[in-house]
């Protein structure tokens, strides 16, 4: 990918860099989650996730070389609508062909998170350093689980959660492809945000709420 990517539009230093990190970390995570899950078969769908992270780790690339020079927007903007496209087909292909796995999501949902992150640091440079809390978010509430126990542990299925994460990297996109004016792109990223800061605030909530249940039944 960044072969391709150098060849064509050209590639810098950071870029180089960044892409080879971001390939560096994938594999070594993905490999410690095989080992860990005792996973025999790679599978079709992670082969689909893993194809994905390519495209991320490119769009990674650009965005670090976006620092330095002008990023080549229409390339940015292709890897990040065939990453976001192939989210719908790695959890169709899992499913029909009987291969969902813990690990399978938990690939699926770091590769959405890395992109969504990849993407508000870019749009970030043109709406305002704002942006980079919607990438962050996925992440800051990762470590929160680590310092503050009740909020570890999975919570109710809710399809909205679904509908919003795809709404972050598909605003991001759109905002990133400059077809926009500023302030409308600024808007709807704006909105974006709020909405995800409802996701993940009814996730507190339940266990928040769960937690106070569960200290008064022990009380």
């Amino acid at each position: 990918m960044l072969a391709v990517i150098a060849t064509s539009v050209g590639l810098g230093t950071a870029g180089w860099l960044v892409g080879l990190a971001s390939g560096v970390v994938t594999f070594v995570a993905l490999g410690h989650g095989l080992q860990r899950s005792g996973a025999e078969v790679f599978g079709a769908a992670n082969w689909v996730t893993l194809t994905r992270a390519g495209l991320v780790g490119g769009v990674a690339a650009l965005t670090a070389d976006s620092f330095t020079r002008p990023a080549p927007v229409t390339v940015l903007c292709a890897l990040s609508a065939v990453a976001l496209a192939l989210d719908a087909v790695d959890g169709h292909v899992a499913r029909r062909s009987g291969g969902v796995t813990a690990l399978g999501a938990k690939f699926d949902m770091e590769t959405d998170a890395w992109l969504i992150l990849v993407l508000s640091v870019y749009v970030a440079q043109s709406v305002g350093p704002w942006v980079l809390a919607i990438g962050a978010m996925r992440y800051v509430i990762g470590v929160s689980t680590w310092l503050v126990p009740w909020l570890r542990g999975p919570v109710p299925p809710r399809y909205w959660r679904k509908v919003v994460a795809a709404m972050q990297g598909v605003t991001l996109a759109v905002a990133a492809s400059g077809l926009l004016p500023l302030e409308v792109a600024t808007a709807a990223v704006a909105i974006s945000l709020l909405f995800l800061m409802e996701s993940f605030g009814s996730e507190v909530l339940w266990r928040w709420r769960r937690q106070s249940l569960a200290v008064a039944v022990s009380s």
